[in-house]
Parts: structure tokens; C-alpha cells; sequence
């Protein structure tokens, strides 16, 4: 008596594994006339992301944009980014540790929490107001985004 599962996990394998043949020549080294080739001839690595500008230091905002004593929400990233005085800033993450909502406002040198009216520090994002008017530090700070300024815009570092 013959196993058919068995049979059918062979032909499986065999028809995986010359599927990926193609796949595994496509991503191979580059020659001369590869696209992943140094065009300036010398012999270097390709760029991450063809040449593009690293996610890491993609502009997260423009240092004009945040107010000093104040902030920009960023959700789609989500960073606070805040300038407590002129030239200093700090990165926070834009979700309240009270139960994971995205911050709202930044305001009067607090990060504002819309649902249930946590605030943070711009300055440390420690808890200054807790949810629904309970005392600091009811509930956890806001982790730190590590930022830092390049030329007019701030970046993740």
C-alpha cells in the first residue's frame, strides 16, 4: 500500500523548490548591466532602497513647524515631536498609555489625550494628569522616539 500523502508532499516540494530557482536568480548579484550595479564605477554596495534616503532619517517635520512650548502630533508616524524651549526637542510616541488612544492636542506645555483627558509633559512626557482628572503619574510617561535635528528637519536617530 502506497502512502499518497507522502507522494504529495514530494511533488509539493519538487514543484516549490523549482518555482523558487527563478525567484532565487532574480534577487541574485548584479552584473555590469544590473540595475543593483554602482554606476559610479566603483564597486560599492547598492544603496539601501535604491538609492533613497534611509526610513530612519526620512523628515519626520520641519523644525518651523513645531512651536516652541508646544508640539506636532504626527499619527501616521506616531511621534509627538515637541519644543519645550527655542532649539530643543524631544520625540515622544503618540499613543496614551491610559488605554492606547492617539494623543489629540498639544497644548499650555502639556501632550493631550482626547478620551479620557490624560496629559503629559512636553519636556519629559512624564504623566502630569491622569485619566479623568486623576492625580500624576496615574498612568505610565510616554516613551521617548529618539529624535535629533538635521539641517531644518527633524529625524528619527
Amino acid at each position: 500500500m502506497t502512502d499518497h500523502s507522502l507522494t504529495r508532499r514530494r511533488a509539493f516540494g519538487v514543484a516549490l523548490g523549482g518555482l523558487s530557482l527563478p525567484v532565487l536568480a532574480a534577487c541574485g548579484g548584479g552584473g555590469a548591466n544590473s540595475p543593483a550595479a554602482d554606476p559610479s564605477g566603483g564597486g560599492g554596495s547598492p544603496k539601501p532602497n535604491g538609492g533613497k534616503q534611509s526610513p530612519m532619517f526620512e523628515p519626520l517635520v520641519a523644525t518651523g513647524q513645531v512651536p516652541v512650548g508646544g508640539g506636532v502630533i504626527l499619527p501616521d508616524q506616531n511621534v509627538v515631536v515637541t519644543q519645550p524651549k527655542k532649539d530643543s526637542f524631544n520625540g515622544f510616541t503618540a499613543t496614551c498609555t491610559h488605554m492606547g488612544c492617539v494623543l489629540a492636542s498639544v497644548a499650555g506645555g502639556t501632550i493631550n489625550c482626547g478620551c479620557h483627558g490624560s496629559q503629559f509633559s512636553i519636556t519629559t512626557g512624564a504623566n502630569v494628569t491622569g485619566p479623568l482628572g486623576q492625580p500624576a503619574g496615574s498612568v505610565a510617561p510616554l516613551a521617548k522616539v529618539p529624535i535629533k535635528v538635521k539641517g531644518t528637519e527633524v529625524v528619527r536617530a
